[in-house]
């Protein structure tokens, strides 16, 4: 279910639903430093858990969440 901000009168959706995440979000989601997911994105760049938008980096969150059920350390 999606919240109304009642300030801005825009749909504001959850993290845990939406598709992608900033590097920003996906730290604190996943309590994981900002510089550790980007040295992850650098260390894996055929990794399909990201997409590039431009210059920024997305976080896919479903298939990051499989890539992170597959490691053993971050």
């Amino acid at each position: 279910m999606e919240n109304i901000c009642s300030n801005c009168k825009t749909n504001i959706t959850p993290v845990w639903r939406r598709y992608t995440l900033t590097v920003e979000e996906a730290a604190g989601y996943y309590h994981i430093g900002e510089n550790k997911l980007r040295s992850l994105i650098d260390e894996h760049p055929h990794e399909n858990f990201y997409v590039m938008n431009g210059n920024r980096v997305l976080i896919k969150r479903a298939k990051f969440e499989e890539y992170l059920d597959q490691a053993t350390a971050v």
